[in-house]
């Protein structure tokens, strides 16, 4: 083989090695301005796009031992890889699907699995792991913050329902001593 040819797979096999999972794009159709804001929203959330010839991303993937996914490697084709969440990389393919219509979510591989579009489309809509730790922490606390309000309902001087409640209380207090 080529070693330029060579250089460029071990590249892309560094890429796949070093992700949790891989998004096979079809990038047809979109314009050079709107697929450097797609590497650039993917970038935030710490992701890459990367274009290269099918050939070379299915050898990567081969001695990388992943699955097999090279019947979806045709056409025009981007790789996003990342070192972050695959979530977030999702979101920011489905959310640019539908501002731009454009692109396509083909495949994806996370861990030995292979998602097809509608996996990948299901995955962006699972809330962030931030996300899902605050909903958890608020079921935690909402208990105690439950505890806390009826206990300062009943005993906080300041609160109008505590003046009423001394006010019976001495009421039925004068009624017994008379």
């Amino acid at each position: 083989m080529n070693p330029d040819k060579q250089i460029i797979i071990n590249s892309l096999l560094a890429r796949v090695n070093d992700s949790p999972y891989v998004i096979v794009i079809d990038y047809t159709g979109l314009t050079v301005p709107q697929f450097s804001e797609l590497r650039n929203r993917l970038s935030d959330g710490g992701a890459k796009c990367t274009v290269a010839k099918n050939s070379y991303m299915r050898k990567a993937l081969t001695e990388a031992g992943l699955p097999d996914i090279g019947a979806e490697l045709v056409g025009q084709t981007a790789f996003v890889t990342g070192d972050a969440e695959v979530f977030s990389a999702a979101k920011v393919l489905k959310s640019f699907q539908k501002e731009f219509k454009k692109p396509e979510m083909k495949v994806g591989i996370l861990g030995e699995e292979i998602l097809d579009n509608t996996k990948l489309l299901a995955i962006a809509e699972i809330p962030s792991r931030e996300a899902v730790l605050s909903q958890l922490l608020g079921l935690i606390n909402e208990p105690a913050t439950r505890i806390a309000r009826i206990l300062l309902e009943k005993f906080d001087p300041e609160r109008e329902h505590f003046k009423s409640a001394e006010a019976d209380s001495e009421e039925t207090a004068e009624a017994a001593a008379e």
